[in-house]
Parts: C-alpha cells; sequence; structure tokens
C-alpha cells in the first residue's frame, strides 16, 4: 500500500492523532489499568477485523498508540518500489476506528501530551557507522536500514528510539556530534520551546520553524523541537 505523504496525512483531520516522526500517536486517559485493558480489547478486535493493529503502551492512568505499516511503499523517482515504515491508508482507517471505539467507552483523548524521542549523529560515515550502532542498541544488524531506504537504525520492537545519520562534511574540531530530536504535536511546540528557555535553554536556530528549532542548554549542547508541519506551515491557532 502507498505510504501517505505529509500533506495527505494532514489532509484526513484526525483529531485524537498526531503525525510524529513515521507515525501516528495518540495517547488516551483511563480510570485505571482494567479500564485500559478493556480499551486494548476493543483496539485489538477492530485491528483484527482490519488485519493491522497499533502498537500499545498501557499504563495506570493511560493508553499510548502508535500506527504504521511494516510495509508502505515508497515510489523513487525512477519508478523504483521500496518498502518502508510509513503511514498508509491502513493507519487512518484504524485510527478511525480507534477514535469511534474510544468515544463509545467514553475514554478521552489527549493528543498534545504526546511525544516521540528519536537520536540523530553527524557524521560523514554513516555506512561505516550504522552496523557498529545497530548491534550497540539492539543486538542485531537486522536494525541497520530496517524500514527506510537509509542506513538508519531502527528496532523493530520499538525497544529503542531510532538512530538516524545527518550527513556532514568532515571535521577534526571536536563538537556534537549526537543530539536528540523531540517530536511533540504542533499546537504545543512554542509552548515547549518557551518552556526550555525558561529553564535556562535558548534558541540557537529557528529558521526551520515549526518543522524543526534548535535548543541549546547552558552547556551548548543541542536538541531540536520537531512538527509535522513544513517551514511554509503555520502552527494551528
Amino acid at each position: 500500500m502507498d505510504m501517505l505523504d505529509a500533506d495527505q496525512i494532514a489532509a484526513v483531520d484526525l483529531a485524537d492523532w498526531r503525525r510524529l516522526g513515521q507515525g501516528l500517536h495518540a495517547r488516551y486517559r483511563v480510570e485505571d489499568f482494567s479500564a485500559g485493558a478493556q480499551f486494548v480489547a476493543a483496539v485489538a478486535a477492530a485491528g483484527d477485523a482490519l488485519g493491522h493493529h497499533p502498537r500499545v503502551t498501557i499504563g495506570d492512568d493511560c493508553v499510548d498508540l502508535k500506527l504504521l505499516s511494516q510495509d508502505a511503499v515508497l515510489r523513487g523517482e525512477d519508478g523504483t518500489e521500496h518498502r518502508v515504515e510509513w503511514v498508509t491508508q491502513q493507519d487512518v482507517d484504524l485510527a478511525r476506528r480507534i477514535t469511534a471505539i474510544a468515544a463509545e467507552q467514553a475514554v478521552r483523548a489527549e493528543p498534545t501530551s504526546v511525544t516521540a524521542i528519536e537520536l540523530a549523529l553527524d557524521t560523514a560515515h554513516a555506512a561505516v557507522l550504522a552496523p557498529v550502532w545497530a548491534v550497540l542498541l539492539t543486538g542485531s544488524l537486522d536494525a541497520r536500514g530496517h524500514g527506510t531506504v537509509d542506513d538508519e537504525v531502527r528496532d523493530v520492537t520499538g525497544r529503542v528510539p531510532n538512530l538516524w545519520f545527518q550527513g556532514t562534511d568532515e571535521h577534526e574540531t571536536p563538537r556534537q556530534r549526537f543530539h536528540i530530536d523531540v517530536w511533540v504535536a504542533p499546537e504545543v511546540a512554542a509552548e515547549r520551546i518557551a518552556a526550555a528557555v525558561a529553564a535556562g535553554g535558548t534558541v540557537v536556530d529557528d529558521s526551520q520553524a515549526p518543522s524543526f528549532t534548535v535548543i541549546a542548554d547552558q552547556d551548548g549542547n543541542k536538541a531540536c523541537v520537531c512538527t509535522s508541519l513544513s517551514p511554509a506551515q503555520q502552527e494551528p491557532g
């Protein structure tokens, strides 16, 4: 099934869900663990009917869900088809069904509280470094390039954050090479950035906002606050 691009995902207007990184994320508040399990059981039945299921985490007061397809089709400029992890129509269909289940069970969505973390490493040698990080993070070389056309390291079980490689020129002067990408819902990005600044951080670069804004701590360590919006788009009011 073809992957949906950012504009197609935004156009379906899934009120309970936010795209963070490659997938759709949702958080639903529940009264207790048992209520969460009951909700997940209904979600599982809906997934069985559609032949597709979310990744689920249950807590004492919330259920976190992530939807993405393991076999989304990315078509290259030359027409070559690649299998990648990304959002497809089956994710949208199941997201809508889960939203309906939540309404039926009076389970409240809390989309602005979802956060996803990715690791980024600046390097001119991604192909060389990727195997090392694949086995360090997941114990298997299979994680290298899993669900992507790049050398990115992705754990199929979702135990650790994705690690992607940001291309850079060769350099001898030591500098920060790792940074964290903090994916948040677009409507809370400004609040998250303001809170980081209030805590002592500094905005280093907001030229690509709201897609990403670079924040530095007092020692100069950098992170990016990322959203699904492109620089040309406006955050919802």
